[in-house]
């Protein structure tokens, strides 16, 4: 199952790109970077694309950010807020295409009432220490972590 994902990973990612450029003329996205009491952030892996991630997806046409926000943290990770998520920066995501821009939210006060079952889109999940990332951590990723718990100002590029 791997392999097929990976050997489908590339063409997987341009159908849905030439999709989204018929369909928008931009594409935005949000993801969230939701960190428990413990200091652990959230991450997950897809099952069409390989890597860890933070959670997170596309801004659909008539939807705000917040409320995509919300939707995909639902879907992704059955979090619910129940504070504020603050927005952390605004991102040029030229690995994507030349037309994309991620958005990404800091979100600590939130609940869980377990953990989403696994399916395709999401393989596996779960909340992971700073210094203990999984291996395959995506490098966007990584960035995103050390800016937000370093304090840093976030770059324009993903």
């Amino acid at each position: 199952m791997n392999r097929l994902r990976q050997a489908l990973e590339p063409a997987l990612r341009r159908l849905f790109h030439v999709y989204w450029r018929f369909q928008r003329g931009a594409t935005l996205g949000v993801r969230g970077m939701v960190i428990d009491g413990e200091g652990r952030v959230f991450l997950v892996r897809h099952g069409y694309v390989r890597g860890w991630h933070l959670p997170g997806g596309g801004v659909e046409t008539g939807e705000t950010m917040r409320d995509a926000l919300t939707r995909e943290m639902r879907e992704e990770g059955n979090i619910e807020f129940s504070g504020t998520p603050i927005l952390h920066g605004i991102y040029f995501n030229r690995q994507a295409s030349r037309r994309d821009h991620v958005a990404l939210f800091v979100i600590r006060d939130f609940r869980q009432s377990g953990p989403p079952q696994p399916g395709f889109e999401i393989a596996e999940c779960g909340f992971f220490s700073r210094d203990n990332l999984p291996a395959e951590t995506t490098q966007g990723t990584r960035a995103r972590i050390a800016e937000v718990f370093d304090g840093t100002p976030p770059p324009d590029v993903w």
